[in-house]
């Protein structure tokens, strides 16, 4: 029997397979879902060869734009670190508007949490006297960064900028899969895929009301203005990015210029007088809000890394007294650890007094004897993961390793246990996708982005990503994946 996924587009039939679906070929309405069914009607319509055709101008105009991704890991060795286009489907992920209503609501909730617990364990700490929370899981914490004990931030925000992803099983139901609170990234990708759609099929939002995403960019600039210290009128926002040698370099520099604020580097950064200066042609200027896309450690020499050129020396000074945001705030981190993860149902109780609107993935923790052993007679079943790893690297998917990959990651586990945390294999959800071979299922994810300012606020939609090799359910860009438009619909 073919294994049962739910298919975003198709409707399975009792086998657990879906109905095959090919350009040109028009489906009986019984076998789309009823908001595909507009989308479905109009690729009936199309050629193989109009699909090939609008696939090649989409890659073309993202090489000419030069929006890539560095992908490592690569079997290929000599293509391992090069910068490619990351692969954009021409097929759409599509949500009803009720449904969407239900997953904003959930991350609203998930996201008012973690801030609230990120306030907490640098300041009150009730969670960990409450006995929520292990206190080893909080001090041991690599993430954990003691220098942010006491001070307070703007309007008690931590997680300005959450990217939150979210995974469908079962029969449909979603589940958040990890919490992206440091830099998550992405949203880059997510506007330019509706502008792409947009230029390459504008008949297809004549014909669908889908909610846009263009306004972004001044969601993100409102949101990080009303966060600045000291309630100044005028807040000077930047961007601070590593470098243009940085994976998401790109990103970096689309945000900037949507937001229409300055791209700059530690080099362009000094601390005066426990404020934060820029310089500029006509003088320093002083900056009131970082949105940093550089991690913690880099931040600030004097405190962290002393051999980090990427921040400005005395930045903390700075934002001890007062003087700067830094978006997302130093120490964020800690909540976004994958050995934090499996609490989040438990902080939503204990701050919001409320049940979790979206499930945890079910996860068993290897600090835990009990877990460590069902993971280590169970691993070629299970997904491992490294909990402060991120864009697939440091895990394994058990039922596509071999048994000597399972074999010698075992011992990894073994020799450092607390390092690990270990999920069933889901059967994630999976949509039509244009191919090489042409229209076929592949899993995807998704990753929207929640933006907490003086006001919680998100696009309708996000960024959606789909692991092109067939069967494979490692969708990060890093590593191959592809993303796809994805569509609120308005009615």
């Amino acid at each position: 029997m073919a294994a049962r996924f739910f298919d975003e587009m198709l409707e399975g039939r009792e086998d657990g397979t879906v109905t095959a679906v090919e350009a040109g070929q028009v489906l009986p309405p019984g076998a789309v879902r009823s908001h595909y069914r507009s989308f479905a009607d109009w690729l009936g319509r199309q050629s193989a060869a109009t699909m090939d055709n609008k696939r090649a101008e989409a890659d073309l105009i993202f090489r000419r734009v030069g929006i890539t991704f560095a992908v490592y890991g690569d079997k290929d060795e000599s293509n391992s670190g090069t910068e490619r286009t990351i692969p954009f489907d021409v097929i759409p992920r599509v949500f009803p508007a009720s449904e969407w209503a239900t997953l904003e609501r959930g991350l609203r909730q998930r996201v008012a949490a973690l801030n609230r617990f990120i306030h907490d364990i640098y300041h009150g700490q009730d969670i960990i006297r409450a006995g929520v929370i292990p206190p080893d899981q909080i001090y041991n914490n690599a993430q954990y960064r003691p220098e942010m004990l006491g001070i307070d931030v703007p309007r008690d925000i931590y997680a300005h900028v959450a990217g939150i992803d979210v995974v469908r099983a079962g029969q449909g139901e979603f589940y958040v899969l990890e919490d992206n609170l440091r830099v998550p990234s992405g949203v880059s990708y997510m506007l330019e895929n509706r502008k792409m759609m947009m230029r390459l099929f504008p008949d297809l939002f004549a014909r669908n009301r889908v909610a846009p995403v263009a306004h972004y960019p001044d969601l993100l600039l409102d949101m990080l203005r009303s966060v600045s210290p000291q309630n100044i009128a005028d807040p000077t926002v930047v961007v601070l990015t590593p470098g243009m040698y940085n994976s998401a370099y790109f990103e970096h520099a689309f945000l900037a210029q949507q937001m229409g604020v300055e791209l700059v580097e530690g080099s362009d950064l000094f601390v005066e007088d426990d404020h934060l200066y820029m310089r500029t042609t006509q003088g320093p200027q002083r900056i009131d809000v970082i949105y940093r896309r550089v991690d913690d450690d880099f931040l600030d020499p004097l405190v962290f890394r002393p051999d980090s050129t990427l921040g400005a020396a005395g930045l903390l000074s700075v934002y001890r007294a007062g003087n700067v945001t830094i978006s997302n705030a130093i120490g964020t981190g800690v909540a976004d650890d994958k050995s934090i993860y499996p609490y989040v149902p438990d902080m939503i109780r204990f701050y919001l007094g409320e049940e979790a609107i979206l499930s945890n993935v079910p996860t068993y923790m290897c600090r835990r004897p009990d877990d460590l052993q069902y993971v280590l007679d169970h691993m070629a079943d299970l997904v491992v993961k490294e909990t402060h790893g991120a864009g697939g690297y440091g895990m394994l998917v058990g039922p596509a390793a071999t048994k000597a990959e399972i074999d010698q990651f075992r011992e990894v586990v073994k020799a450092r246990p607390e390092q690990y945390i270990a999920q069933p294999t889901l059967a994630l959800s999976t949509c039509p996708t244009y191919v090489e071979s042409g229209i076929a299922p592949r899993h995807i994810d998704l990753r929207p982005f929640v933006l907490s300012g003086k006001e919680v606020r998100m696009v309708p939609g996000g960024l959606t990503r789909v692991a092109l090799r067939e069967g494979s359910l490692v969708v990060n860009s890093s590593q191959g994946g592809g993303t796809k438009d994805t569509w609120v619909l308005e009615r």
